[in-house]
């Protein structure tokens, strides 16, 4: 609990004074004002979050983080759990999607077992940082307790101190674990408000009699643990994931250190939701890479009130849509770095 209040308590606002000087300076670059639409949104929003004019982006990096989910022996997914790990697998092989993308970006991916039902041996490229083998069924009580979440939460909060004293400037959220958009669509019901068959998604592929059964599982388990709304601890613990709750500690962790982080999806945001509702000052540092096709991602960020850079259709996870923004944050700082003023130019500007 004491790493977790230290990080909230670091987390400054931003400086109001910062934003009219980057402004100024994206104006006076060799273009009309504003004409680079969206990119100069995202410069604007880089340079405010490092408190710097001239920024640079140098070392960038996605979390992966894997945990497996009791609820899933409900059912709720088109895959076995085994897939978590064979993933896990994957991903230190360099096969996954995230590798591909992460690899054309120049990003970093770290592996963090959080949570895996098995037993990894070390090998170089992975974290094992496990909390448990999996979260409980929390249809029969609680997903995992409250210590059980914020040791997740402190492990979050501990890699982002690390990729922050590595040289980090940019990181992206990832995950994997087969089932985690049920825990997902519980969060992102008690925490919005909406009922659960309006946050509820099919995940990796449900058909109709198992989705129905999906959302009745989701409202039994709320019902069955009575998660406070006003008490995002709580409601992490008793329907969340470890890697949920490792997600919430990494955007925590980078915000304390001004390190901007760029959101994947549904599960992603389902972890943003909470950190917010622990410091709402945290959504200054916070982007949302895309919009899933999880009907419950696109209620999330009205909710936080982001505004997603793209709508690709995607719904794989593991940060690929992160990654994919964090070109489109590294154009922007370029821009707004690198680029001329009309008189460093010797342009003329606009007339009068």
């Amino acid at each position: 609990m004491e790493m977790l209040k230290k990080a909230i308590e670091g987390i400054r606002p931003i400086d109001p004074e910062i934003g009219p000087k980057l402004q100024r300076r994206l104006d006076f670059l060799t273009k009309p004002p504003g004409s680079l639409g969206r990119i100069e949104e995202l410069a604007l929003w880089y340079g405010s979050a490092r408190g710097e004019i001239k920024p640079v982006l140098g070392k960038k990096a996605v979390a992966v983080f894997a945990a497996d989910h009791g609820i899933a022996a409900e059912g709720v997914s088109a895959y076995p759990k085994e897939v978590t790990a064979q993933m896990v697998y994957n991903f230190l092989r360099g096969g996954a999607a995230i590798n591909a993308i992460a690899r054309q970006i120049g990003a970093d991916v770290v592996v963090v077992d959080i949570g895996v039902d098995h037993d990894f041996q070390p090998v170089s490229g992975l974290r094992i940082r496990k909390v448990a083998k999996g979260t409980a069924n929390m249809i029969s009580g609680p997903a995992m307790s409250r210590e059980e979440a914020l040791k997740a939460v402190s492990e979050g909060i501990v890699l982002a101190q690390e990729l922050g004293q590595k040289g980090g400037d940019l990181i992206a959220t990832g995950e994997m674990g087969i089932g985690n958009t049920t825990p997902s669509s519980a969060i992102a019901s008690v925490l919005t408000g909406h009922p659960v068959s309006g946050v509820t998604g099919r995940g990796t592929g449900l058909d109709d009699p198992r989705m129905l059964a999906k959302i009745e599982k989701i409202e039994a388990a709320i019902r069955i643990n009575h998660p406070d709304p006003a008490d995002p601890l709580d409601v992490l613990a008793k329907v969340g994931g470890f890697e949920i709750a490792a997600l919430t500690g990494l955007i925590l962790g980078a915000a304390s250190q001004r390190i901007p982080v760029v959101l994947d999806g549904f599960i992603s945001g389902a972890a943003a939701l909470v950190a917010v509702r622990l410091s709402p000052r945290v959504l200054n540092y916070l982007l949302a890479s895309h919009q899933s096709v999880e009907p419950g991602h696109r209620l999330i960020l009205e909710n936080l009130g982001l505004h997603p850079l793209l709508d690709l259709n995607l719904r794989l996870g593991e940060g690929t849509g992160a990654v994919l923004g964090m070109g489109f944050v590294e154009t922007s700082v370029r821009i707004l770095s690198e680029m001329a003023t009309f008189d460093e130019a010797g342009v003329s500007g606009k007339e009068a």
